[in-house]
């Protein structure tokens, strides 16, 4: 197999079929991390984005959309692609048809194809007949006479084109597995097309590869059982002068699930653009995927995109299957939260506070002048994004919209919790100034020293009074930013 030259040029090729998911995260990250590590490197390096629609059924154009929008939001922005352009566009395969038909005319004039016939029904009663063990296709059509095929096309029926596998073994050394390979008696010759003509991935796949000039392709360990297809029939392409070079293959490890099952798109962590919404930070869902099947040392987990590019070697990635670990993929981006200054995560957090319409759009002036009080008291506290608006939200409601979480307000606010609250609301009220050094003293006075309760017991009761929730921002600082007024009020009404 021929070894590419320089520059290094890697592609994603995404399904638009459904909702994109963590496992096509990781492998885009990878490319792309290849890719911008070759750059570093002097290699050249170019991540190239196309898009593999042709299964017309399927492809929708929601699914296309939230594929970019998941990559422009990771900021794995590729150099060439749909919506980007590029010297051997176009980039979605629905728009290549005219290439696709041109090769496998020339494939069919060729001896490594062959037309067949055969219903799918016919060939699974000859694997029962005979007894084999060997999935797909037979080969019966391999060296059919002139007879044959007229009787076959007198029933009305249109041949598929069936690529001819060759006698022995492929082998290829593979990027992360080391050496593979597969003995061919085991690999069936396989279809190029429907009997409409319309092309399939088994063909569409490596004549881009080959036409779009790809160096390396790195993929799921899914498609491992396809490389050896594809290798065969690069060779085949390269005879025909369609293809110069055959990629160089590595296969990345299986990303599971619960209970040790691969991850599928079924499965709710599966969900990409879900973490978004739930207000995970691009770098820390980028840096735990990383993390699944590759580290960048073995005593550190936490790192941003550019240090993964500078150490970034395919070599590194492990073939063992990694395990989808939710909490660990929360604790990174929680490690990313605190890397961030309160100005940024304030920045990132006001799409959701709109959302939740704990703000407006536009943000009026006294919320935003509130919220930049407000938002130091939470940035050490908030895991995600999305907990921003549960942790203010009390700041900004209007009082008649207040409402406090009813299991918390049974736990709490039982008849010692709203004598707790009576105690508090004495106590401040009676503060000449409105200040939480004023409120802390005044509550630590009254509710510590003078009731004898420990402070969990004394400001449990009080912060659900205020906050309406038993986790929020710490309760002094809370109460300045409420107001005399609107303070009192809420600790009355707990009553």
């Amino acid at each position: 197999m021929s070894t590419p030259s320089t520059p290094v040029r890697v592609r994603m090729a995404p399904s638009p079929t459904g909702s994109p998911h963590v496992g096509l995260v990781r492998t885009a990250l990878f490319n792309y991390a290849f890719a911008k590590h070759a750059q570093l490197s002097g290699q050249g390096g170019t991540f190239v984005l196309r898009v593999e629609d042709t299964d017309k059924e399927r492809s929708t154009e929601e699914s296309y959309t939230s594929i970019l929008e998941l990559f422009r939001w990771l900021g794995l922005d590729w150099d060439e692609g749909v919506e980007v352009g590029g010297p051997y566009g176009p980039y979605r395969q629905s728009e290549r048809s005219d290439l696709y038909r041109d090769v496998l005319e020339r494939l069919r004039a060729s001896s490594y194809t062959y037309d067949c016939y055969c219903r799918n029904d016919e060939v699974e009663a000859r694997r029962k007949a005979s007894g084999s063990k060997v999935m797909g296709y037979d080969g019966f059509c391999r060296d059919l006479t002139s007879e044959q095929v007229e009787a076959f096309r007198a029933e009305g029926r249109e041949p598929l084109v069936r690529f001819r596998m060759p006698e022995g073994s492929i082998s290829w050394d593979d990027l992360v597995r080391g050496e593979v390979t597969f003995e061919t008696e085991f690999v069936p010759d396989f279809a190029l097309c429907r009997a409409n003509g319309d092309p399939l991935y088994t063909l569409t796949a490596p004549v881009d590869d080959a036409t779009m000039r790809i160096t390396h392709v790195l993929r799921g360990e899914d498609l491992l059982s396809s490389t050896p297809r594809q290798i065969a029939l690069f060779d085949a392409m390269k005879e025909i002068g369609v293809a110069e070079v055959t990629p160089l293959y590595g296969h990345l490890p299986y990303v599971m699930g619960e209970g040790n099952k691969k991850l599928s798109k079924r499965d709710p962590q599966a969900h990409a653009l879900a973490y978004r919404d739930q207000g995970f930070l691009p770098e820390g869902l980028l840096n735990y995927v990383a993390l699944l099947g590759w580290s960048i040392a073995a005593d550190r987990d936490v790192f941003d995109l550019e240090e993964m590019v500078e150490a970034f070697d395919i070599k590194d990635v492990n073939a063992n299957p990694a395990r989808f670990d939710l909490k660990k993929a929360e604790a990174i981006n929680t490690a990313h939260m605190r890397r961030l200054p309160v100005e940024e995560i304030q920045h990132r957090a006001l799409p959701f506070l709109k959302a939740a319409g704990v703000v407006g759009d536009p943000v009026r002036d006294a919320d935003a002048q509130l919220l930049e009080l407000a938002m130091p008291l939470v940035a050490e506290r908030v895991n995600k994004l999305a907990e921003v608006p549960q942790m203010l939200g009390f700041l900004f409601v209007p009082e008649e919209e207040f409402t406090r979480d009813q299991a918390d307000v049974e736990k709490l606010l039982d008849e010692e919790g709203r004598r707790v609250v009576q105690a508090a609301h004495d106590a401040v009220a009676a503060l000449g100034t409105w200040s939480t050094a004023a409120i802390q003293e005044a509550l630590q006075t009254t509710l510590v020293e003078e009731l004898g309760l420990k402070p969990r017991v004394a400001f449990g009761p009080v912060r659900v009074a205020i906050t309406g929730r038993r986790v929020s921002p710490p309760l002094f600082e809370s109460m300045e930013l409420l107001g005399r007024e609107r303070s009192l009020a809420r600790l009355a009404s707990a009553l």
